[in-house]
Order: structure tokens, then sequence, then C-alpha cells
């Protein structure tokens, strides 16, 4: 068993509560009581909710792999999408999107980055 991806899994998974959950009730109440268009809202809501969805196979991938070594190669996506959208959080966070370095997506996401990328090494 490897600790780091079972951490890596938790913290996604812990994530993907709160995302799918508290942040969907603070989200989606504003975006429901904006001016925004029918259809924006509700592309709005399926948007939140793929990142919910990926935030759960995040995790199955990693607890899986933390139980089947032989599996590793299917950590690497994990990884680089994790890395890259952390890093999507920071640039736009250092640029004119200052809220965004206040969310925990940039956290979450490169720490279990860095759990994974640890698990398979």
């Amino acid at each position: 068993m490897n600790w780091f991806l079972i951490l890596g899994a938790i913290i996604s998974l812990v994530g993907m509560f709160f995302h799918g959950v508290a942040g969907q009730k603070k989200y989606m109440g504003n975006i429901y009581q904006s001016e925004m268009e029918p259809l924006t809202k509700s592309l709005s809501l399926v948007s939140w909710h793929v990142f919910t969805i990926f935030l759960f196979i995040t995790s199955i991938t990693l607890f899986y792999t933390a139980y089947n070594p032989k599996l590793a190669m299917a950590v690497y996506p994990i990884i680089g999408v994790n890395l890259l959208s952390s890093l999507l959080f920071i640039f736009l966070g250092l640029g004119n999107h200052k809220a965004l370095l206040k969310m925990p997506g940039a956290y979450l996401m490169g720490a279990t980055a860095l759990f994974s990328w640890l698990g398979i090494q």
C-alpha cells in the first residue's frame, strides 16, 4: 500500500465533497440570483460539477493504484491535470483574478499532484 497515493486520494475525495456540496450551494446560489441568461446558469452548473466529477475520478484512480502499483502509469495524467490546473489558479490569481488565490483549488490540486508524484517514485 502506498501512503502518498492514499493521501492524495483522500485530499481529492475531501475536496470533492466540499466542492460538490458546500461549494455548490455558495457558488450556484450566487449564480441563480444573478442576471445571467438561463443557458449561462445551466452551463455554469455543468462546469462546476464536471470539476466535482474530476475530483472523484482522481480519488478513485489514486486509491486503486495504491493497491495495484503495476497500474502506476494511470497516475501520470492525474499528476499532469492537477499540476496544470494548480498553475492556472496561481497564474490567473497573480493577474486580474486575485480572488482565486483565496480559494482552495490551487492548493488542493497542487498537493494532489505532489503526493501522486511521490507515490509513483
